[in-house]
């Protein structure tokens, strides 16, 4: 099974992720295990570099919580579009254990990517589901949550979390 990648300083979460330029059954078997690995851990997003692929490649749950949740894989994301508009969230991260901030972040993006079958997709998000996603694009960019956190604080064991 694949070991999340935790730590800082650790060099895979700091390095920039190099795009997939094939995909092939390796790329696919990532992201099934990625997938399990994000439900395993009550997560609601995973990039490759937290499973030490340094790959283009993210996993996420959408509408978390709600009938329609959906696990959404995307190869190569881009996040084309930010609103002005921002939000503040407390954020946590399953690289980062026990670890929360509040972190701003556009409301609203737009995100590119490919599918499994090489099919390029563009998706407005918003809310919770634009908040995912930028957490993970960064991932693939070397950011950590930390990094653009502020009032950095250790979570309780009791209180219910989600993290990224």
């Amino acid at each position: 099974m694949l070991q999340i990648q935790t730590g800082k300083s650790n060099k895979i979460l700091r390095g920039k992720a190099d795009p997939v330029k094939k995909i092939d059954a390796s790329v696919k078997k990532l992201i099934k295990e990625m997938v399990k690995v994000m439900l395993e851990k009550n997560g609601v997003g995973l990039a490759a570099p937290q499973v030490a692929s340094s790959t283009r490649v993210i996993v996420a749950r959408m509408n978390v919580g709600t009938e329609n949740e959906i696990i959404v894989s995307m190869i190569n994301p881009e996040i084309v579009y930010f609103s002005d508009e921002k939000v503040e969230c407390e954020e946590g991260c399953l690289s980062l254990p026990d670890l929360w901030g509040d972190v701003v972040r556009s409301k609203e993006i737009i995100v590119r990517f490919l599918t499994e079958k090489a099919s390029p997709m563009t998706l407005k998000l918003s809310d919770f589901n634009a908040k995912i996603i930028q957490h993970e694009v960064d991932h693939l960019d070397g950011v950590l949550f930390a990094d653009k956190a502020k009032n950095l604080h250790k979570k309780k064991e009791t209180e219910e979390t989600q993290a990224a």
